[in-house]
């Protein structure tokens, strides 16, 4: 039997230091448990407050214009809409131009809540913006906007 082909070592490090997906994913998971935990106290995730804050328009967007902003598929869109409805922060009705579509909602609970989320935003990303090094978060934000 022939030796399955093998990966270097040397690979491995430079995946380590240099792969760009890997220092995103690592960044993104560091993020979202900074934010988990100053969102804490109002029973809230990272995920949440975005997808709250992703329904706070002037109209009531649709579930596919919600899933593209989050670049999340609808299935798991409509699983992270439940614990919301559940707590009665967003509602999900039927879209009265297309009735196969539905249109979401914050209620005035979710309005609330985002009220007291979004101080709590602000004072925890400008303390990340400022343990940016060269202090260019612009500069970091359309990097990301350009791979995404």
């Amino acid at each position: 039997m022939s030796k399955p082909p093998s990966t270097p070592f040397e690979t491995t490090l430079l995946v380590r230091d240099a792969c760009l997906c890997l220092h995103v994913q690592r960044a993104a998971r560091a993020l979202a448990r900074r934010f988990d935990e100053a969102f804490r106290p109002l029973g809230i995730t990272s995920g949440q407050f975005s997808l709250l804050m992703s329904l706070n328009r002037p109209e009531p967007p649709g579930i596919g214009a919600v899933s593209t902003l989050l670049a999340m598929d609808r299935t798991t869109l409509t699983a992270n809409l439940k614990p919301l409805e559940r707590r009665g922060l967003v509602t999900v009705t039927v879209d009265p131009k297309d009735r196969r579509g539905r249109r979401l909602s914050l209620t005035a609970a979710g309005h609330a809540l985002l009220a007291h989320a979004t101080p709590i935003w602000m004072a925890t990303h400008e303390a990340v913006e400022r343990r940016l090094p060269d202090a260019n978060p612009d500069g970091l934000r359309a990097a990301l906007l350009a791979l995404a």
